[in-house]
């Protein structure tokens, strides 16, 4: 039998991982030993939107736990300390749970499952100043009528997100080739990412 949570129990952090880990859809899960992998606090000033984590991500319980998270920590221009710290970074992934390897990587997250957690999580975090929403999943779920035809696109016309909102690709080594085709993303997102992380880690709790 599938289990029900009140809204009212989903009033809190604790409450809402315990729900999270307690989900039918997750008996798998559980059965493993796995604990759903992100981070999350109320003085959260940015809020990371990444695909799934891998699976050295969820065997060591540590978001980004690979390459592509110091690659991202480069982008932002960040401290690996900064990184990791709720306060300042929730790193929230489309699904909580290592989806499984697929023909050529790992399996997309399951669908609905932002849908369902996400928002219960955002409402306890009002401080939120800028959200980063890494590939194609997050930006299909977060920008659903403003994303552009492609990823590539999307991510080149970043300032039309206005400044709480910027998409990006995947920090994956493995995009290199993307990145050697696409100059203008070193050259003129970065840069401005570099400075929108900046100026919402130093902005004022509680200011709108």
């Amino acid at each position: 039998m599938r289990r029900v949570h009140r809204a009212e129990a989903l009033a809190s952090f604790d409450a809402i991982r315990s729900a999270i880990a307690d989900d039918e859809p997750n008996a798998v899960m559980r059965e493993r030993g796995w604990h759903p992998i992100y981070t999350a606090s109320a003085t959260a000033r940015i809020a990371v939107i990444g695909q799934a984590p891998g699976i050295k991500a969820q065997t060591s319980g540590v978001p980004w736990d690979d390459a592509s998270g110091k690659n991202l920590m480069e982008w932002l221009g960040v401290t690996p300390a900064q990184f990791r710290d709720p306060a300042l970074f929730s790193l929230l992934p489309m699904d909580f749970y290592f989806p499984g390897p697929g023909r050529s990587g790992d399996l997309p997250p399951r669908r609905g499952f932002a849908q369902r957690w996400h928002p219960p999580l955002l409402t306890l975090m009002p401080n939120i100043r800028l959200t980063l929403l890494i590939g194609r999943y997050a930006q299909n779920y977060y920008l659903p009528e403003s994303r552009r035809d492609s990823l590539t696109e999307t991510v080149r016309n970043f300032a039309e997100f206005g400044p709480r909102q910027f998409p990006l690709v995947h920090p994956s080594p493995l995009n290199f080739r993307w990145q050697t085709k696409n100059p203008w993303f070193a050259a003129e997102v970065l840069p401005e990412l570099r400075t929108r992380v900046r100026e919402a880690l130093q902005s004022t709790p509680g200011a709108r």
